[in-house]
């Protein structure tokens, strides 16, 4: 397929590095161009701006960090809405919120166009392994003609629903249950330590026993080995993902006491010097500094 990708990040590099990989055609855009030099090698095609990237393509793909750069390259002065051809698919990997996938379902309609939201399960590594879980939703006709994108990024496509925001809603709903593990572990973690148990022994039997699940085995890793730097997903993003699933819990009049607490433990941390910069998985840091540790 001729495509366009917008967002080199930690995730979209590898994904882009993948698709290029797998033989589709390749224009990519990141506001950082330095970034897009390893992919320029493999084959792809630099582009000055993501209207560039588009312009021809069949589908353009973004990986950005929020809504607000979503907004950017789609809706932008030189965002590609207006380059992107009659028939064409977006499709978002991002993780942004239900009102935007909407907002943004809407907009490619008018143009003429096909929006598919399909978040990614997975950390930088699994990116680069092409191991990702891709949780899509959209039009059945747009979803068939972007498998093969989906194909070339991860191991696995779950197919959600016709409405794209449905995926972002599951999206938003699986960080929360993500954080909410990492907080019980931190508060665990915290407990035994203070009572002169190994961290790391701890987690070993967590793992090997009743909580073999992959997020109890990541993130159990990184909180015993106290390893939040460099992030594979930073903690300013974490915080995004929290506030973004109230708003949608808040638009569906469901309460969620604890991404309520989440939140006040990501904005605790973002609070301290450097606290933005490291993994999401700081937040388990704060539960040992509330008991003397």
């Amino acid at each position: 397929m001729k495509l366009g990708f917008v967002g080199l990040g930690q995730m979209g590099f590898g994904m882009a590095a993948n698709l290029i990989k797998a033989g589709h055609e390749l224009s990519v855009y990141n506001r950082t161009a330095e970034k897009a030099a390893k992919l320029v090698a493999l084959g792809a095609r630099l582009s000055p701006t993501p209207a560039d990237a588009a312009r021809g393509a069949e589908a353009v793909v973004t990986m950005v960090a929020d809504d607000k750069a979503l907004e950017a390259v789609v809706f932008g002065p030189s965002g590609f809405l207006s380059t992107l051809p009659h028939g064409a698919v977006h499709v978002s990997a991002s993780t942004i919120s239900v009102a935007i996938a909407e907002k943004l379902t809407e907009a490619h309609h008018s143009a003429s166009q096909y929006f598919v939201a399909a978040p990614v399960f997975g950390r930088p590594d699994a990116a680069a392994a092409a191991k990702l879980y891709v949780a899509a939703a959209g039009a059945p006709e747009a979803l068939a003609r972007v498998q093969p994108i989906f194909a070339a990024i991860g191991q696995r496509t779950f197919l959600l629903s016709d409405q794209p925001s449905a995926a972002n809603l599951v999206k938003l709903s699986s960080n929360f249950l993500i954080a909410s593990v990492i907080e019980s572990l931190g508060e665990a973690v915290a407990l035994v330590a203070k009572g002169g148990i190994e961290p790391e022994a701890y987690i070993e039997l967590l793992t090997s026993t009743l909580f073999g699940a992959p997020v109890y085995k990541t993130y159990g890793g990184l909180i015993a080995e106290q390893k939040f730097s460099p992030p594979g997903f930073a903690a300013i993003l974490g915080q995004k993902d929290v506030r973004l699933v109230l708003e949608a819990a808040e638009t569906l009049n469901v309460p969620l006491p604890l991404a309520s607490l989440l939140r006040d433990r990501f904005l605790a941390l973002l609070a301290q010097p450097g606290g933005a910069a490291l993994d999401w998985s700081a937040i388990s840091t704060l539960a040992r500094r509330d008991s003397g540790q």
